[in-house]
């Protein structure tokens, strides 16, 4: 599909769809992963154009809406619609800076409703957490390793995934890890004790040679599907009854809601996740406590303590 019109206010060579879209991704700060999502995005969007016969430089908020209610019919969760318009948009908004297209269809568009305030991610208690990462132990060093880094400091997969030997360090007294956040920050975390011994014990058997931090046993970098699929497994060895619900998040989400439930002040849990908005944080505080706070508990006993007097 071509998008030669207005190609004098592209960057030299870009006029094709695909062009267009590595020209936008090359112009933000994006994880790999990241720029993965949205490339496969807008493909998507894109096919769907073509198969409709829908001009992308010329398509309306109903078209949009309607690409919209074929994805919910695959079906996919509103949450995941949301992320797929979104990054379509920021597309858009590129093409509309380089007057490409008058305007972003989907500004208009009829988006999906997504519960800010709840996080879909299934998590794990503390005692589970445990049972995890004991499995893991027993599994070697490296899923170990690579798992308490997940725990105990709350990363993103993305994040471990794309560490580096060389983003091992220490300072002010501390051993560190320096790591690629969401949206291109660099951010330095110290490790607590057992995710120094975890990595310590992995690099003895990994070795000094540069590059990956967790490779594969062909020296290759370990990918974040391998470590969704490890932790289910793991998990299932445990005997945690939610095995098959899990993913790397879940761990992320444990460490959040262990943190808070342990006294931990939002905003130092904010800080530690790299959460831009305290409301994110808030939302794993919620699932953790929205029934053990729930008011009418409150109500109750002090219905009690009255009726009692």
């Amino acid at each position: 599909m071509s998008l030669q019109p207005h190609r004098s206010f592209l960057p030299a060579g870009a006029g094709s769809a695909e062009e267009f879209t590595e020209a936008w991704l090359a112009n933000r700060r994006l994880s790999e992963h990241t720029r993965a999502a949205y490339r496969r995005d807008v493909a998507s969007w894109l096919g769907w154009c073509a198969e409709r016969g829908v001009d992308p430089l010329r398509a309306t908020f109903l078209d949009v809406n309607a690409y919209a209610r074929a994805l919910e019919a695959r079906p996919l969760a509103p949450a995941s619609v949301a992320r797929k318009l979104s990054g379509i948009s920021s597309w858009y908004d590129f093409l509309a800076k380089l007057q490409a297209v008058t305007s972003n269809p989907v500004g208009a568009a009829d988006r999906p409703y997504v519960d800010r305030d709840h996080s879909t991610t299934f998590g794990l208690t503390p005692a589970e957490v445990d049972a995890l990462l004991r499995a893991a132990a027993a599994a070697g060093s490296r899923h170990r390793a690579m798992l308490t880094l997940l725990a105990d400091l709350g990363l993103r997969v993305s994040e471990v995934v794309n560490l580096d030997l060389s983003d091992v360090g220490q300072e002010r007294g501390h051993r560190t890890v320096r790591f690629t956040a969401k949206g291109g920050k660099i951010r330095r975390r110290a490790l607590t004790p057992g995710a120094a011994a975890a990595l310590d014990d992995y690099l003895r058997d990994r070795g000094t040679r540069p590059g990956p931090l967790f490779v594969t046993a062909t020296g290759g970098r370990v990918d974040r599907h391998a470590i969704f699929r490890l932790i289910r497994r793991l998990a299932a060895e445990a005997g945690i009854a939610e095995a098959a619900r899990l993913s790397p998040h879940s761990l992320r989400h444990a460490f959040a809601t262990t943190a808070r439930a342990e006294g931990v002040p939002l905003e130092d849990v904010q800080d530690a996740m790299g959460h831009a908005d305290p409301r994110t944080t808030r939302r794993y505080d919620r699932d953790r406590f929205n029934l053990d706070r729930d008011p009418a508990y409150t109500i109750a006993a002090a219905r009690a303590r009255r009726n009692s007097a």
